[in-house]
């Protein structure tokens, strides 16, 4: 039987260090659920001393009950000419409470030399004392060995002495590092097969970028040579051109090299993991990426749509409902049905028995879709329209008018400053009739302020709803002005987070439509 591939994602740093990604707290720990669920065996959190929102998650993911995955705190070993005990950042990791502490160390002598400005013995003592130090606190520990092909190259003495050094004081796991993401799989194939030969018994592990094009297919090479753990980010973000793509290489050992990862069944999820992360970080996932983009497994019509229904093998290389995608060809597009139907249990509506309504209710979504909506981060959105679409929906109220007014405060010369927004709404809750203001930095928490106003005294309960975040994404650029505009409002209560969504030419339609779906499905989690 194959060994199981440990997966170990670092999208929460390696991933927000992609230019244009910025997570919230609530952002990273919406994505640390979701990856749990989908059965990710480790997830990286982030340097727990960096910046006041990491040190916030690693305390809050503490309270946070997952059924599979364990968080790892990043840092490096300790400075030189420092005891591990005397160094704060290695006291940072373990005050963090996360059982992995993953450290990374220099393994190419000249990086030694002239970037910690050390010699190769003192960086070899850093290296094995931080991680006998960390194993002596009860932390499992994962060694990042830095520009390890690079330094193999240059010196692979040294190289295997840093690495052996890692090994020798207790570390879990030596994962190799693909730094500067030149390298080809035959080199990493023939590196790593070294290494493990080398460190028998060691557990070792692979971490590439994306440089050349090849932090997959790198990825994959070394496990063939023996690795046995694979990081990576969902869909690839990372700095410069990005990091391996953890979804696309889970695909690729699952389906291609009979490996298990997630499993059959988590691996169904596949599609859906990668469109909740890029829209949670207020990104795409391209068109043409692998397994999860919509044209993954799209064709064009004729002689290829035909011979397609007859034999997709031809022209599909695996099945996309395996990785949770469609073939988008065919008019009667019936896959999806079967993730509806589970998407909507976990929400508390039966679908099972109502194949025919199921087959409308997925053809609007996928209308909807198209109109620019996405609801794999919109769980509440996705509740109100299936309500409606049922026939169960009662609205808590009932929208006559709003207005918004922007005003500047300040006399700054052509450019707005400290702009403040009133919000005007009037609104129907049963035979009540209500007009209400309400002021906030932005229109949003204008309109949050007067709809709460409101409605506050038939729905005490919308007190306890809070509004966490607030994104805006442009849908179609090149028509300027005129571009659909999707925003997505994430939300929580005492119980949990939510997300959703609203689509609109105007913006502020848009945000009260989402802002709607955000109380309205608040309230309904409540009972009411």
């Amino acid at each position: 039987m194959e060994q199981r591939i440990l997966t170990y994602d670092s999208t929460l740093r390696d991933g927000e260090q992609s230019e244009g990604i910025t997570l919230s707290l609530e952002d990273k720990l919406r994505i640390v659920e979701r990856l749990d669920a989908f059965g990710i065996d480790y997830i990286e959190g982030g340097y727990p001393a960096s910046n006041p929102k990491d040190i916030a998650f690693f305390k809050r993911v503490q309270d946070m009950d997952l059924a599979h995955a364990q968080i790892a705190a990043f840092g490096s070993t300790c400075k030189k000419d420092t005891a591990p005990e005397d160094d704060q950042g290695l006291a940072d990791l373990l005050s963090s409470g996360a059982p992995i502490v993953t450290i990374v160390g220099k393994t190419w002598d000249e990086q030694v030399t002239r970037a910690l400005l050390t010699s190769l013995d003192e960086n070899l003592r850093m290296i094995g004392e931080s991680v006998a130090y960390l194993k002596s606190q009860g932390v499992r520990v994962v060694f990042d060995a830095e520009h390890f092909f690079d330094g193999y190259k240059a010196n692979a003495e040294y190289a295997l002495a840093c690495v052996r050094a890692a090994s020798d004081a207790g570390a879990d796991s030596i994962d190799l590092c693909e730094t500067n993401g030149g390298a080809l799989p035959f080199e990493v194939e023939e590196i790593v097969a070294d290494v493990v030969k080398a460190l028998p018994g060691q557990q070792i592990g692979i971490h590439c970028h994306n440089d050349s094009g090849c932090a997959v297919a790198n990825t994959l090479a070394a496990v063939r040579a023996g690795a046995a753990q694979v990081q990576g980010t969902v869909n690839g973000f990372g700095e410069r051109v990005g990091n391996c793509d953890i979804l696309t290489t889970i695909a690729d050992l699952e389906l291609k090299m009979g490996r298990t990862t997630v499993g059959p069944e988590n691996l169904r999820e596949l599609t859906a993991v990668s469109q909740f992360v890029a829209e949670t970080c207020n990104m795409a996932v391209p068109t043409h990426h692998p397994y999860t983009g919509a044209s993954a497994f799209a064709h064009k019509g004729g002689l290829h749509a035909s011979a397609i229904a007859r034999f997709p093998e031809a022209y599909e290389h695996t099945d996309p409902e395996r990785v949770g995608n469609t073939t988008r060809m065919l008019v009667s597009e019936l896959a999806g049905k079967a993730s509806l139907v589970s998407k909507a249990k976990s929400l508390g509506i039966d679908l099972s028995d109502t194949p025919e309504k199921t087959q409308q209710i997925l053809d609007t979504i996928k209308k909807r879709e198209h109109e620019g909506y996405s609801y794999e981060v919109a769980d509440g959105s996705l509740y109100m329209l299936l309500q409606a679409l049922l026939g169960n929906f009662k609205p808590h109220f009932r929208l006559e008018s709003f207005r918004v007014i922007v005003d500047d405060y300040e006399d700054s010369g052509a450019r707005a400053k400290d702009a403040m927004s009133e919000a005007t709404i009037k609104i129907h809750v049963g035979d009540h009739r209500f007009v209400a203001t309400g002021e906030g930095t932005g229109p949003v928490g204008a309109l949050d302020t007067a709809l709460r106003m409101a409605i506050t005294e038939f729905y005490p309960e919308v007190a306890g709803i809070e509004l966490v975040d607030f994104k805006v994404r442009i849908l179609d650029e090149n028509v300027g002005t005129d571009a659909i505009t999707r925003v997505v409002i994430t939300s929580r209560d005492a119980h949990g987070v939510w997300g959703t969504i609203g689509v609109s030419e105007n913006i502020i339609e848009a945000s009260w439509n989402a802002l709607v779906d955000s109380v309205e499905y608040g309230l309904a989690r409540m009972g009411r």
